[in-house]
């Protein structure tokens, strides 16, 4: 499998290459030259196969020979040995629980895919590696714990200054070693910017070896995939396709789920369910793409003015704008909108939504209020005690830290401070 930039001025690369170079040096991304079907053998015993061997049969095609087949099912293993539970909320809305893994929350897989595979790729490498990946809250953690004490690699998180919870901000700043953050006094799209700039800087490139684990990274972007399997092997009526309406900010989750789709998962519409950063919703219903400066809200790993991957989501339709409407719809839910959400629905089901799964709950509900018929499932992507404020307000309940996180949040917090400054950034960087 060969990849190429959606730039188009940059030479195909293998998944090697585009792993540790993270972005093309033409500032693409790097998109499959060719999609591959899922065999049938894979969706009509998928309930009777574990999820190592589901994951290692999907992600094969994408990796091709530059990981040895024993080696890879070893990687693949090692990502998914936590639950994937699909949970009943109502008889027409199911949740997929992602947030069992190390730091409560869904990129754990992609960060740990990520950090094996880019293991196996540098283990004979001389020269250390930099791992810049900027955080609307969530990625952050999920790649300081893949990567901590990895031998070789040093991992800088720039992530924006008061706009993560008390819980992600410790799993950033305190394991200290060879994770570094940068407290960036600005807005995710800040980060992503600094991040983005210094790929493409030759004075830096010359002295540090990068590379990203952002989901523009195809081996954080392709794993993704992974999630839409396991929620396929837990629905009961196969007869009937689910709607999946996944919470997205720089929409890598959501373009994994189509990409699973359109190589033969049988799954129904898809709803990208957005906060306040509405950019495309705006573009679904004008075909107007129009940027705009993030605004913080409560689902706060969404907020994203200036969303990635949604160049792949249209590079997947073959950039024809009906057959993506066809196949997506967006909609942007209110904080107060979400409020009420996890509020209601604790208060029907006993079922606790975090602020981002209360998001695309509220867009599915909104969807079946049209589609009457239509049953699906909602991606949580985060555990609600990551947002206790959220959660607070909406419930009156305080939820307890999991025993696994008492030791982190008792560490020191451990950051930079940095000014969204690219020439700031890059003298911290080259000293």
């Amino acid at each position: 499998m060969n990849y190429y930039s959606l730039n188009g001025a940059s030479p195909k690369v293998t998944f090697k290459e585009a792993a540790i170079q993270g972005q093309a040096p033409d500032k693409g991304l790097y998109f499959p030259e060719s999609l591959p079907r899922i065999d049938a053998d894979l969706i009509r015993n998928i309930e009777s196969l574990p999820e190592a061997e589901i994951a290692f049969r999907v992600i094969r095609p994408y990796v091709g020979d530059v990981i040895p087949e024993a080696i890879l099912f070893d990687i693949v293993s090692q990502t998914v040995n936590f639950p994937f539970p699909l949970q009943p909320v109502t008889d027409g809305i199911a949740a997929l629980e992602l947030f069992h893994g190390p730091t409560l929350a869904f990129k754990d897989v992609g960060a740990r895919f990520m950090s094996r595979c880019l293991g196996y790729f540098l283990k004979d490498q001389q020269k250390e590696v930099t791992v810049l990946v900027a955080t609307s809250g969530d990625t952050g953690g999920a790649v300081a714990s893949g990567f901590y004490d990895v031998e070789g690699v040093n991992v800088v998180i720039l992530y924006p200054s008061g706009r993560v919870s008390p819980v992600q901000e410790k799993q950033l700043t305190a394991l200290g070693k060879n994770i570094t953050a940068l407290e960036v006094a600005g807005s995710f799209d800040d980060c992503q910017r600094l991040v983005k700039q210094a790929f493409t800087d030759d004075v830096i490139r010359a002295k540090r070896f990068l590379t990203s684990a952002n989901s523009i990274n195809v081996a954080r972007w392709l794993p993704q995939q992974f999630y839409y399997f396991f929620a396929y092997k837990q629905w009961k009526d196969k007869a009937v396709a689910p709607v999946v309406t996944v919470p997205s900010g720089n929409f890598g989750n959501i373009c994994a789920g189509l990409l699973a789709k359109a190589t033969g998962l049988p799954l129904g519409h898809f709803i990208a369910a957005c906060n306040a950063n509405d950019v495309v919703p705006g573009f679904l219903q004008t075909e107007n793409w129009q940027p705009k400066k993030a605004v913080a809200t409560l689902s706060n790993a969404m907020d994203v003015g200036d969303p990635s991957n949604f160049v792949r989501i249209i590079e997947l339709f073959d950039q024809q704008f009906l057959k993506l409407k066809a196949n997506l719809s967006a909609t942007s839910i209110t904080d107060a909108d979400t409020i009420a959400t996890i509020r209601d629905v604790f208060a029907k089901t006993g079922y606790m939504l975090d602020p981002h799964g209360a998001v695309a709950y509220r867009a599915l509900e909104d969807y079946r209020q049209e589609h009457p018929d239509a049953k699906g499932l909602i991606l949580e992507t985060a555990h609600p005690v990551k947002f206790p404020e959220a959660v607070k307000q909406a419930t009156g309940a305080d939820i307890e830290i999991p025993a696994s996180l008492n030791e982190l949040m008792e560490r020191p917090k451990q950051a930079v401070a940095m000014a969204p400054d690219y020439e700031a950034f890059k003298a911290w960087l080259m000293n």
